[in-house]
Formats: C-alpha cells, structure tokens, sequence
C-alpha cells in the first residue's frame, strides 16, 4: 500500500510537469499601416486584429512599444485560444512628436520559429502652424480639453491604408 501511495505520487508529479509551452503561429491583420495625418495633440487609437493559425493557444508574455507614446491594454490579447482571434488595443499620443514617426509594437510569446512578432505603424504628425508649443502648454491643452466631441470610428473605416500588394 505505501508503495502504491509512493507510485501514485510520483506518477502525479512528472504528469504535471509541462516542460514548455507549445508553440503556435499568429496573423497579423493589416500589419505596417499607413495612418493619415494628425494634428499635434491628437490620439490616434490602434486596433490590431490578431489571429491565431496554429494548434496551441497563444500566450502574450511580454509586450513592448518603441516610444513612451504609445500606451496598451495587455490584458485584451493576454491568451488567444487556436483559431481564435484577438485584439491589441492601443492608444497613440502625438504630443511629443512632429513630422514623420514610424513606431513598432513587438509582441513576445510561444510563437513558433521565432521569439517575437513585429506590429508597425506610422503616421504624420501635423504641428500647428502659429508657433510650436512647449510641453507645459500642450500639457494644459489637454488637460482642459473636452473629450466629448471626439467620436469613435466604424470598424468598418480603417482610417488607414497599406502598400499595394506586389
């Protein structure tokens, strides 16, 4: 009997033992976008459709942007089951740039191949035309800014565009 007890812990504890995630496969849907200008000081908010291709779930473990700009919600692509879909949201703040700005969200996880995936945007910042502001004055803009005029778009208007497929 103690022998049997003795198997059957030991049995339970190698059974429970994973040695690794299994590795999956994710489209990108609509990757390297193309926004139209903003204005400086306007957000801009980024969905990006996420597709798992592959047999195992998907499982977000870190997740990076290259500017201080751009801000996420993690917990909306946390786990994507196989054949399902996500969704990374996030939110792009203009202030700090001007002109062309081309950024990368890059996404680590049990992908399988590789360490990571890119995601890439970009978009040109239109700065206002008297004079350019300094960070205590476009700090006070928003602050006081009414965000109810601000209207969300239809999923349907990307308000972007991509390269021509070759």
């Amino acid at each position: 009997m103690k022998n049997l007890v003795l198997l059957l812990l030991t049995m339970s504890t190698i059974l429970s033992c994973e040695v690794k995630d299994k590795e999956t496969t994710l489209k990108i849907i609509d990757n390297n976008r193309h926004y139209y200008p903003v204005l400086q000081g306007q957000g801009l908010n980024v969905v990006f459709k996420i597709k798992n291709t592959g047999n195992s779930p998907f499982i977000l473990s870190d997740l990076m942007t290259s500017c201080g700009c751009i801000t996420s919600k993690r917990s909306s692509i946390k786990t994507i089951p196989p054949g399902g879909e996500g969704r990374l949201l996030l939110s792009y703040n203009s202030n700090k740039n001007v002109g062309y700005v081309k950024h990368y969200i890059t996404l680590y996880g049990n992908i399988a191949n590789r360490d990571k995936i890119e995601l890439v945007f970009d978009v040109n910042v239109v700065p206002d035309s008297h004079y350019p502001k300094d960070y205590e004055e476009l700090f006070q803009l928003e602050k006081n800014r009414e965000w109810e005029h601000i209207v969300e778009g239809k999923e349907n208007n990307n308000a972007y565009y991509l390269d021509k497929a070759s």
